[in-house]
């Protein structure tokens, strides 16, 4: 082959923290999606959830496949359980390679009528458990790894507000600290990127409960006319972490089957 080619993704024999990698029942969330799709490339998978149960749902689902993982409880909006997250991946699997940051919460209101608890605790889940998560990952990663990829899942509605104010103004700031830690570790391996799905049917989405015509203005919104899923941020996900995207660091790539090129202002379940 000629020189320089390599179509290994380098993902077998590592390990990632997928944070947010429960979902209700069997249905296929983003974290979730990201957590079998990285073990089916061999990689070593924490599934971090605040509920045990969800995330243990996922193991016992890659574990099915013939996969490696173990489930962790854990409320990433507090400092020290994202320290012992951390610590819980590589006591088990000896390193750290890959972050998902994928856990979020959403609201409706403007600034005018939403409280102000609302916004701080919009903050805390949205952004600070990213920071959080990650002032204890990168070091691991570099001292067990000598170096990593971070991927952080933010919106769609970070590039096109459409009435969900303190939502739009938190996966804004994900863009911003994703190319921030971009800068701030690039010379220390640490590759950190960042993905904005667009309306993808999740169980996150699904649980809020959606008419089927909902569902389907929806499936219209995108050029493409198909409904995304969490396979797509998922695959996406995996692809980032490979070394198929070694040359990549800073960037926000959207996944949303052309959503935000043409589609009009709608009423919507946030993403």
């Amino acid at each position: 082959m000629p020189a320089g080619y390599n179509d290994d993704p380098g993902l077998s024999g590592k390990v990632a923290i997928i944070a947010g990698g429960g979902a209700a029942g069997d249905g296929i969330g983003n974290g979730r999606a990201a957590s079998l799709l990285l073990a089916s490339s061999g990689t070593k998978v924490l599934v971090v959830d605040r509920e045990l149960a969800l995330a243990q749902r996922t193991v016992d689902m890659i574990t099915a496949e013939g996969g490696t993982a173990a489930a962790h409880a854990a409320d990433l909006t507090d400092e020290k359980q994202c320290k012992t997250t951390v610590e819980a991946a590589v006591d088990r699997f000896g390193r750290l390679d890959f972050l998902d940051n994928n856990i979020g919460i959403s609201s409706r209101g403007t600034v005018v009528t939403e409280p102000q608890e609302t916004w701080h605790r919009m903050m805390q889940v949205n952004v600070e458990a990213m920071f959080l998560t990650s002032k204890y990952a990168i070091p691991a990663m570099i001292k067990t790894a000598g170096r990593g990829a971070i991927v952080n899942v933010s919106s769609i509605s970070a590039l096109r507000p459409r009435g969900l104010t303190i939502y739009t103004t938190t996966k804004a700031a994900i863009i911003g600290l994703t190319r921030a830690m971009a800068v701030d570790h690039g010379k220390e391996g640490i590759r950190v990127n960042c993905i904005c799905p667009g309306p993808v049917y999740t169980p996150m989405v699904y649980a809020r409960g959606m008419s089927d015509q909902a569902r389907d203005n929806r499936r219209r919104a995108s050029t493409l006319a198909i409904e995304g899923t969490g396979w797509d941020i998922g695959n996406a996900v995996r692809f980032l972490m490979s070394d198929h995207a070694r040359y990549i660091t800073g960037h926000t790539l959207v996944v949303d089957g052309g959503t935000t090129l043409q589609a009009p202002e709608r009423e919507s379940e946030s993403e």
